[in-house]
């Protein structure tokens, strides 16, 4: 079983080259994906929203909404002319995607916050997570 689980998350890594390509058509310079790495399975129908903050009032500002696809990715969070240097976060809802699992989750939601200095450069934060842990990294 853990080897069909490894086979499917290496799977979807790998066609993360491929859809990167299409968000890149697309104009999106920030991209995501999310892989439900206890199961082996993407992240799919995952709400998520992304903020910036303001440095002069110390407030996140929301810039939009999402949900996950299928495939656990979400190509087109901010156009290029909204994407300035700045402060960033992606909040993923977790606990509302493993309660539609049928599941309890130990984190209710998880925000990956990070600092874009180049916005002309593409972003890509995938989230890998079980209801117990979750990693991340930047991928291009």
């Amino acid at each position: 079983m853990n080897t069909t689980r490894l086979r499917l998350i290496k799977d979807h890594l790998l066609a993360e080259n491929q859809c990167s390509d299409m968000a890149t058509l697309q104009g999106s310079p920030l991209t995501t994906h999310v892989l439900n790495t206890g199961e082996g399975i993407p992240g799919a129908r995952m709400a998520l929203s992304l903020h910036r903050l303001d440095s002069h009032l110390a407030v996140w500002n929301l810039l939009t909404t999402g949900t996950t696809n299928a495939d656990g990715r979400c190509p087109d969070l901010i156009n290029r002319e909204a994407f300035i240097p700045g402060m960033y976060k992606i909040r993923f809802e977790t606990g509302q995607y493993f309660e539609g699992l049928g599941q309890t989750s130990f984190y209710p939601y998880v925000e990956i916050v990070f600092t874009i200095t180049d916005p002309t450069q593409k972003f890509h934060l995938p989230l890998l997570l079980s209801r117990f842990s979750y990693s991340t990294y930047r991928g291009s």
